[in-house]
């Protein structure tokens, strides 16, 4: 059966002083890491930890724990490090993990049901948890990568002061401004160069940017593509780079004619030009167009054999004139049902990448004869009308390879029950069938089997529209060290490494 182990990093003396970051986004009023995706946030500043994650390489390797046994098809033995303390001096033991894990696996909790296949999570002795799930479930270790499963303290008000067992320490929250932290003097692994650092909640890109060149902090991440030509004459600073696994889509609502159409939903896969999106809206630095779910840089490779849905205004016409959409009364767009099929775009702007690709491609459909307009909304906002099915398309950003599994992405967007699923409506018995045997195998080559077959399915159902994988674009001071990209998604940035010098 499988198991995993892993080799202590080596102590270093800490010094070195504040530093300042832009991020996209932060906590609302609830800083607990299980509440909605408020993890990612408390992971990126360094206070929480997971049980495993993923290293630069996209490789699963132990945090809190030393490794695991796979005991069964059904059952895990997992070792917990025995030099661990959270920020407040308790020693982390098993039942703090008990207590982590059980507390999403709550109906409660709005995100319970991605543990709904555990049995029972239960101590063995301090240092060893045993999960026992309900059925044989492959993704199981690589799911406990995800920041909703951060290790807490129990028994604190973990919704106005997280204790972790990161490098880092909460010191203060101003919602919507910044969160501080300070250097843990007491971490398990390297200590941190910082003496501390303050996260900058900045939705503008071109306000991150500004910051950024003029000297108010040290790092800015998502700037914007327009600006990254003119930051890289700064002297002062690096501009980093790097093809991640987040990937920019189009959710179609599958719910609504003529969308539950799909010669429709091909009709727009081929009327966009993904090529002309990247050149023009992302500078032609901001991505890599995309042909189905994930880039060749996931360690699960895209399905080789997928045909791309290339440029074809004359091909997107013909499958809308089949579906009845055609131009009815000779002014030059096209009528459905007797009325302009007009539609609307909806996204947010938090992504710098976001409205400038909504109105490429609203522009594209609009070269087939179809009106359509781009609507922005705060990123909340658009949560809520996904969810309410308030929509026609809308231009979202979704991180692939956030576990590393394909499971963690496939069941959300493509299998009927999954949350994102019931935002566009899709659903196919095949798709559901080949996700549950991949997860009952553990077979890599055969899970690739499945999600190839998968990846074929949804390429020609069309429920999303994938247009490019994104490149990340941050910034840092050139006396900033120590800072990396990671492929996998943004959870990462307050690490021991980092440092100012000068």
């Amino acid at each position: 059966m499988a198991s995993l182990s892993f080799t202590v990093f080596a102590d270093s003396s800490s010094s070195g002083n504040i530093l300042k970051a832009d991020m996209l986004f932060g906590p609302d009023d609830n800083l607990d890491p299980a509440y909605k995706y408020t993890g990612w946030y408390l992971h990126e500043a360094g206070i929480y930890e997971t049980l495993f994650s993923l290293d630069e390489d996209m490789n699963l390797v132990p945090t809190l724990a030393t490794g695991y046994d796979q005991v069964s098809d059904t059952e895990y033995r997992i070792n917990l490090r025995d030099d661990v303390t959270f920020h407040d001096g308790t020693p982390l033991d098993a039942d703090a993990v008990v207590y982590s894990l059980q507390r999403v696996m709550d109906s409660s909790n709005s995100r319970h049901g991605e543990l709904d296949f555990i049995a029972s999570v239960q101590a063995a002795d301090d240092k060893t948890v045993v999960i026992n799930t309900k059925q044989p479930h492959s993704p199981t270790i690589a799911t406990l990568v995800d920041p909703l499963f951060s290790i807490v303290k129990p028994d604190v008000n973990l919704n106005t002061t997280p204790v972790g067992t990161g490098p880092f320490k909460f010191e203060s929250f101003e919602k919507g401004v910044s969160l501080s932290v300070v250097r843990n003097d007491d971490y398990w692994g390297e200590k941190a160069k910082l003496n501390g650092a303050v996260l900058y909640f900045v939705s503008d890109s071109m306000t991150r940017a500004m910051q950024l060149e003029g000297g108010d902090v040290d790092i800015a991440r998502g700037l914007p593509q327009s600006e990254v030509a003119g930051l890289k004459e700064n002297q002062d600073l690096e501009i980093l780079s790097m093809e991640t696994m987040r990937e920019n889509l189009i959710y179609v609502n599958m719910n609504k004619a003529p969308f539950n159409d799909i010669s429709v939903r091909q009709a727009l896969s081929y009327a966009i030009n993904r090529q002309e999106i990247v050149d023009t809206a992302l500078e032609g630095i901001g991505g890599v167009p995309a042909i189905g779910v994930f880039t060749s840089e996931n360690p699960w490779s895209a399905n080789d054999e997928l045909v791309a849905y290339e440029h074809d205004p004359a091909r997107a016409k013909e499958l809308l004139e089949s579906a009845g959409i055609t131009d009815e009364d000779g002014d030059g767009w096209l009528d459905f049902q007797g009325a302009p099929f007009n539609i609307t775009i909806k996204t947010y702007t938090s992504r710098a990448e976001n409205k400038p690709s909504a109105e490429v491609v609203a522009s594209q459909l609009e070269d087939i004869g179809i009106k359509c307009g781009v609507e922005i909304l705060d990123s909340g906002a658009l949560s809520s009308v996904l969810s309410d099915g308030d929509y026609d398309l809308a231009l979202y950003s979704w991180s692939t390879g956030t576990t590393g599994d394909p499971d963690y992405f496939f069941s959300k967007h493509f299998e009927s029950t999954g949350a994102e699923a019931k935002k566009t409506g899709y659903s196919n018995a095949n798709v559901d069938e080949w996700l549950a045997k991949a997860r009952a195998t553990f077979d890599d080559k055969e899970r690739a089997e499945y999600y190839n077959k998968v990846q074929e399915q949804v390429h020609k159902d069309c429920p999303e529209i994938y247009l490019f994988y994104l490149n990340e674009l941050a910034g840092a001071n050139k006396r900033v060290k120590g800072y990396k990209l990671y492929p996998s998604s943004e959870i990462n940035l307050l690490t021991p490494e980092l440092s100012i010098e000068g």
